[in-house]
C-alpha cells in the first residue's frame, strides 16, 4: 500500500510553490537582525518567577483564557478584561485573525512590511493584496481605500513598520477605518521604542484590532506571548476557534511577572532608545550609508556598495543583521539596536567594508 502513496495527490496545490520560513541560525554570533531586546534578562525577574513556579504547575494543563495573565494586562493597558485575546506570539494571533475573518477574502497589506502577513494569509486561504507604500515607504492610505472599495476582508499596518521603522498617523488610520468595511488591524509590536499608538481609536471603532507583544520590549521573545485589543464581537469570534491550551503556564506567569516589574523593562526601553539615536548619529558620519526614519528598535538603510555584499561581508565579521530586498525598490539591509559595545563595532565594521 505505502509503495502508491503519492503525497502530491494530497497537498494543497496553493500552498505547493511557498518556501517555509527559515529564521538564519548563528548562535556565536552578534546578532543584530531580529530586532529583540539585546539585555540580559533582569536577575530580580528570574527569582520571581522561579519562587512561583508551585509543585503542580508542570502536570496540569493551562488556564485556556489565561484569565490572571488578562487581568493584570486589562489594568495595565487600561482597557476591559473582555477587549483582550492572548497568543502564542503575534504568529499565532495573526492566523487566528486570517482563520476568523479571511478565508477566501482579500488580505490588503501595507508592503514592504513583516512577511508573515502574507504567509499566514495564504496559509488561511485567504488572498494576500500587497498595497505598496510610497517612495518614502509612508503608507498610502488612498490606494488601500481603493483597492479594499467593495471586497471587504482584513486590512494590516505595522506601525512602527518592519523592517522601515516608520509609523502612522492615528488620524489616518481612523479615517481609514470609518470609511471601509474590512477589518483594520495595526501591528503594535514595536509601540513601547516611539511612535504614536492607535489604542484611543479601539472604543469608537468596532471594526479595529491592534497587536500588541511581549517579545520586543519586554524580553521575552523565547517564550512566545502576544495579545490582541479589539471590541466583543471580535473577541468572539477568535475565541471559536483559538486553541484551548496555546499559551502555556510557564509563559502566562512570566508574562504576569513582566508586568508587576514593568518599570525595569520600561528604564530598559529608555536605554535602547538612546542607543538608536547614538546610532543614527555614527551611521550618519559613514560615507554612502542611505538611513531612514526610525521610531523603533531598528534602523532601516541602504549602502552605495551592494547590500547584499554588505550583508555578506558582516557575516563573516560574526556580525548578523537583516537583508531585506524590496521588490521593484532595490536592495536594503536592518540592524537592530544592541548593546553599546555590538552597535560600536557594528559601525566600525560597517565603516570598514564601505571603505573597501
Amino acid at each position: 500500500m505505502t509503495e502508491r502513496f503519492d503525497i502530491d495527490k494530497l497537498i494543497r496545490q496553493d500552498l505547493k510553490n511557498m518556501e517555509p520560513y527559515e529564521a538564519h541560525y548563528a548562535p556565536d554570533s552578534i546578532r543584530l537582525d531580529a530586532n529583540e531586546n539585546p539585555h540580559d534578562f533582569p536577575d530580580q525577574v528570574k527569582k520571581f518567577i522561579v519562587s512561583q513556579v508551585g509543585p503542580q504547575f508542570f502536570c496540569r494543563y493551562p488556564d485556556s483564557l489565561a484569565r490572571e495573565l488578562v487581568a493584570d494586562l486589562a489594568l495595565s493597558v487600561g482597557v476591559d478584561t473582555k477587549n483582550i485575546v492572548i497568543g502564542n506570539g503575534s504568529d499565532e494571533i495573526i492566523q487566528n485573525l486570517m482563520l476568523a475573518f479571511g478565508v477566501g477574502k482579500n488580505i490588503y497589506i501595507a508592503t514592504p512590511t513583516f512577511g508573515m502577513y502574507g504567509i499566514h494569509a495564504k496559509i488561511a486561504g485567504a488572498i494576500p493584496v500587497e498595497v505598496p507604500r510610497d517612495e518614502n515607504f509612508e503608507v498610502d492610505f488612498s490606494a488601500l481605500l481603493k483597492a479594499e472599495k467593495g471586497s471587504p476582508g482584513i486590512i494590516i499596518i505595522c506601525s512602527p513598520n518592519n523592517p522601515t521603522g516608520n509609523g502612522v498617523d492615528p488620524k489616518d488610520v481612523e479615517a481609514l477605518a470609518k470609511s471601509v468595511e474590512s477589518i483594520v488591524v495595526i501591528d503594535e509590536a514595536y509601540i513601547e521604542f516611539g511612535g504614536k499608538s492607535c489604542f484611543p481609536l479601539l472604543e469608537s471603532n468596532p471594526n479595529l484590532v491592534i497587536l500588541r507583544t511581549f517579545s520586543k520590549a519586554y524580553g521575552l521573545a523565547g517564550l512566545r506571548i502576544g495579545y490582541l485589543l479589539a471590541g466583543e464581537p471580535i473577541i468572539k469570534e477568535l475565541l471559536r476557534i483559538k486553541q484551548p491550551f496555546n499559551v502555556n503556564s510557564f509563559t502566562q506567569m512570566s508574562a504576569r511577572s513582566v508586568i508587576k516589574f514593568k518599570d525595569l523593562f520600561e528604564a530598559r526601553i529608555k536605554e535602547i532608545i538612546i542607543e538608536r539615536d547614538k546610532l543614527v548619529k555614527l551611521m550618519d558620519e559613514l560615507p554612502g550609508v542611505v538611513r531612514y526614519p526610525s521610531t523603533a528598535n531598528y534602523i532601516f538603510f541602504h549602502t552605495e556598495k551592494p547590500s547584499q555584499y554588505v550583508f555578506q561581508q558582516l557575516m563573516e565579521k560574526k556580525i548578523v543583521i537583516r537583508y531585506v530586498p524590496v521588490p521593484g525598490r532595490g536592495d536594503f539591509l536592518r540592524v537592530t539596536v544592541g548593546k553599546p559595545e555590538e552597535n560600536l563595532l557594528f559601525v566600525k565594521e560597517l565603516g570598514k567594508i564601505l571603505a573597501g
